[in-house]
């Protein structure tokens, strides 16, 4: 016998379903509407983090590429052993300013790379982070013989052995960041099943194994420690020189001086290497909003404002660059204004 359901039966029937189709549109609808939401606060999010990190960089860039330039004007900036190092040291913290920028631009937008692109830039980055500590350790000997060896520091400080020094240092360098492509390309063989990052792209994401983050750690152990040696041994020598009767006191406490910006620059640097350990520590105790905006913070006072701070001082403490600096900056601005006021004019 076939079963026949009663008129008012089907209409029940009819009302649950109509009323199951309405419910689960509304809930489609409101998953939708989440969706939307939470992809406009992450855009929005992007947007704020990548503009508060990008303009500061830019200004610096702008700052550090008239630097350069100035550095590259005279004759007697090309001749000098100290320019010629300050040249190289500030174009290392350009070139870092500039893949610190990328790979942070890259981790807000929460971009996967794989290994092989994310490991060129951040040996890159390694490459210059170690050119200037040791960039300062020369450039404090270089002050520690101006001051205590005078009438050898012409023989000694030449522009071949400083040529000589610079090949010195990037060599080294290099040697570092070879070292850790060994290790990390010996992990990819035999552990990895695949090249693509599960992570966006960091130093310390590269570290895929504990020999090649204990090597890390070592290294940049060494060089800090060794820079931070060398400097301090530099101003006790310059300090023990000024004390006697035959020495240049204008000289010895303006060496004194430099030396110790020298020791400010390199904590900085080295502050940079509590970057990742502290966004670690932080991630643990604030919540998602509070930790982006803390992380933009932190990263822009570890490592774009130092960055910009060799510029800075150096331009406006050297008396034979600051008039040359403020001669490239202003004269931009200058034309730039008389520009921008011969189109209000011509268009009025």
């Amino acid at each position: 016998k076939q079963h026949h359901m009663s008129p008012r039966t089907q209409q029940l029937l009819y009302c649950d379903v109509s009323n199951t189709v309405q419910f689960t549109s509304k809930m489609s609808h409101a998953n939708d509407s989440i969706h939307d939401e939470a992809q406009d606060d992450r855009f929005l999010e992007i947007l704020m983090v990548s503009s508060l990190s990008t303009i500061p960089s830019c200004v610096f860039l702008y700052i550090n590429g008239i630097m350069l330039f100035t550095l590259r004007s005279k004759a007697v900036f090309c001749e000098t052993a100290r320019y010629i190092l300050l040249y190289n040291l500030l174009f290392a913290e350009t070139v870092q300013l500039v893949l610190s920028q990328v790979l942070f631009l890259l981790a807000a937008d929460r971009v996967i790379m794989t290994y092989p692109l994310c490991g060129f830039l951040t040996q890159l980055a390694n490459l210059t982070t170690t050119i200037s500590p040791l960039t300062l350790v020369v450039m404090s000997v270089e002050r520690y013989v101006a001051v205590c060896y005078p009438l050898r520091h012409a023989d000694i400080v030449t522009v071949r052995n400083t040529g000589v020094s610079i090949i010195l240092i990037w060599m080294f360098s290099f040697l570092d960041v070879l070292f850790r492509v060994l290790l990390l390309l010996e992990v990819l063989v035999e552990e990895l099943q695949s090249l693509q990052m599960k992570n966006y792209c960091s130093s310390t994401s590269m570290f895929v194994g504990p020999i090649s983050h204990a090597y890390s750690k070592a290294f940049t152990c060494f060089v800090f420690t060794s820079a931070g040696v060398a400097i301090i041994s530099s101003y006790i020598g310059v300090a023990a020189a000024a004390r006697s009767a035959s020495a240049d006191k204008a000289s010895a406490h303006k060496a004194r001086n430099t030396l110790l910006l020298h020791l400010v620059q390199l904590g900085l640097s080295l502050s940079s290497t509590v970057y990742s350990p502290l966004l670690i520590a932080l991630s643990t105790v604030v919540v998602r909003v509070v930790f982006v905006r803390i992380q933009t913070l932190v990263y822009m006072f570890i490592f774009i404002v130092p960055r910009c701070l060799s510029s800075l001082i150096y331009g406006l403490r050297d008396q034979s660059i600051r008039p040359v600096l403020m001669f490239y900056l202003c004269c931009r601005l200058r034309l730039s204004v008389v520009k921008v006021k011969s189109e209000v004019s011509s268009s009025a």
